[in-house]
């Protein structure tokens, strides 16, 4: 399971705040903390900054890896600062992300093209959002061919299937899963990622539910996610679901997080 690290997102005031004042130790400390808890992306976001994100994201790119040895996820729509960051970063960077929304996809497949960079392949039109299990596989399926055309590798693309919350539409989890599912039989050598807190948006107990709805997605085919992985219920949550999917070969993870008394319940 590939986790992205979520916490340098400047919509958290106090990471904002960080990035305004430059205060390198708070985002070195971010950075580690998530690499130390199973990180294997740091996630950079400045997108809250109406003026200087390329900048603010260049600057996130160049401490982030001066604390850790992990490669980033660049996380922005706007590709001048997704070139900022790739300007100074180390090593093959995720994209987050390329939708088939026309301008958004014509703007960013440039700097993907031909490249070893993994690409996060959102699964939004210019239709808007997807609603059922076959809009998803549609749009993807439209998005892999456009990205391999231009020599994106297959097993670079993590497609997002697009979580939704259950509390406007009681379909939109069961929908989700079936996509994933799909996307992860049809398509030879994808991966699947999403950030899924938003599936319990205006519900009580977030955290009991993002921690359920985890499991069930990984037993779908989910490979990747973007999540906090200082949440320990969480990652104990991954580490459990990957065994009982027969993800993980004789369980050693997860005994070997045992041991390391990682698994906190």
């Amino acid at each position: 399971m590939i986790i992205v690290g979520e916490l340098i997102n400047s919509s958290r005031k106090a990471v904002a705040s960080a990035i305004e004042t430059r205060d390198e130790d708070a985002i070195r400390k971010l950075a580690k903390d998530q690499a130390e808890n199973g990180a294997h992306y740091i996630d950079v976001n400045a997108g809250s900054f109406k003026t200087g994100e390329p900048e603010h994201l260049r600057w996130l790119v160049e401490k982030v890896q001066e604390a850790v040895d992990l490669p980033c996820c660049i996380d922005s729509p706007n590709p001048r600062a997704i070139e900022a960051g790739l300007m100074v970063h180390r090593g093959a960077a995720m994209i987050n992300s390329v939708s088939l929304e026309k301008r958004r996809h014509e703007d960013l497949i440039p700097l993907v093209a031909g490249t070893d960079f993994k690409v996060i392949a959102l699964c939004m039109s210019d239709s808007g959002m997807p609603r059922t299990a076959d809009d998803r596989i549609r749009t993807a399926e439209a998005l892999l061919n456009l990205l391999t055309k231009h020599r994106v590798k297959m097993d670079h693309i993590y497609v997002d299937p697009l979580v939704q919350p259950v509390a406007a539409d009681q379909t939109f989890g069961r929908e989700f899963l079936a996509a994933i599912e799909k996307i992860m039989s049809h398509f030879e050598g994808i991966h699947t990622i999403c950030g899924l807190s938003n599936v319990s948006f205006g519900l009580p107990l977030r955290k009991f539910l993002n921690q359920t709805f985890m499991a069930m997605a990984i037993a779908k085919g989910l490979d990747a996610a973007i999540l906090d992985p200082l949440d320990k219920r969480m990652m104990a949550n991954v580490l459990a679901a990957e065994a009982l999917a027969g993800r993980d070969r004789f369980c050693m993870n997860f005994l070997r997080s045992y041991r390391e008394k990682r698994l906190q319940l």
